[in-house]
């Protein structure tokens, strides 16, 4: 009688999901995303940052005139639909500013592989960026995180680009890894922490490539973080406050980035 072969390790699906495997698991949140973007030739990205809890001008007005139409008499009810139909420009902007950069890529870039449109992959804020990049016809990719809540994949993701990260640490490597650009809009913790995270590790010198990083509607951000402060008290230095810009319009935005991106692209080729 044979000895039945035991299942090889790599197909143990009990072992790769123990804590045993965490390594691998780790790993492969490295090695998968980064054959597939090979394969679909992405070279660079911009990423745009913002809350998954804004919505689009059509969702917001629509709440709002639904509780209109019922009467509704709910004062907090009606606050928060005020609110986020007030928040809904943001979403509006993220949306065209990713569509007038992908045109711009597009039209400059055959096959269009460079200056890729990239977020988080949920809804708000990454919802109106991948969608304005599929508006304008280009690939666009997000990086998408497992949470109990918000984080659904948004629709208008490229299906071959389309990523499913556990570790957070891992989803914020290809966050930055490839990106030539940043762009801030209004969000929460999840938004404050990819900003300060990116501007530490410029601040530091772990990142050494020349990148972009905006900041948008300056009003917002001066309420929510007084970083200029920050300089006058001494806990960070005055150079420091210029590894970002503000901008309070999409026209603004555009004009920050198609020069910084301009100029990438030609260091980009003098080091072929």
């Amino acid at each position: 009688m044979k000895q039945q072969k035991p299942e090889k390790a790599y197909e143990n699906a009990q072992f790769l999901k123990s804590p045993y495997a965490r390594e691998l698991r780790i790993l492969s949140e490295y090695l998968e995303p980064k054959s597939r973007l090979r394969r679909n030739k992405v070279q660079d990205t911009v990423v745009f940052f913002g809350s998954a809890r804004i919505k689009s001008m059509e969702e917001a007005r629509k709440h709002m005139d639904d509780l209109k139409a019922t009467g509704e008499k709910d004062q907090e009810a009606l606050r928060i639909a005020s609110r986020d139909l007030e928040n809904a420009r943001y979403y509006e902007d993220a949306m065209e500013l990713a569509r007038r950069l992908t045109s711009w890529a597009k039209k400059r870039y055959t096959p269009h592989s460079r200056f890729i449109v990239t977020t988080g992959g949920g809804p708000g804020i990454m919802e109106a960026a991948n969608r304005g990049a599929r508006m304008a016809g280009g690939k666009t990719t997000g990086f998408n995180i497992s949470l109990p809540f918000e984080q659904e994949p948004n629709l208008f993701i490229d299906e071959e680009l389309n990523f499913e990260f556990h570790y957070f640490f891992m989803r914020k490597l290809w966050l930055v890894f490839m990106a030539k650009a940043f762009v801030i809009f209004p969000g929460g913790f999840g938004t404050l922490d990819e900003f300060m995270e990116v501007l530490t590790l410029v601040q530091t010198g772990k990142i050494k490539k020349e990148l972009k990083i905006i900041l948008y509607d300056r009003q917002f951000w001066e309420q929510v973080i007084n970083i200029p402060r920050l300089a006058e008290l001494g806990t960070i230095s005055e150079k420091d406050l210029k590894l970002f810009t503000w901008c309070d319009s999409v026209d603004q935005m555009e004009d920050e980035l198609i020069p910084h991106l301009k100029k990438v692209e030609k260091k980009s080729r003098l080091l072929r």
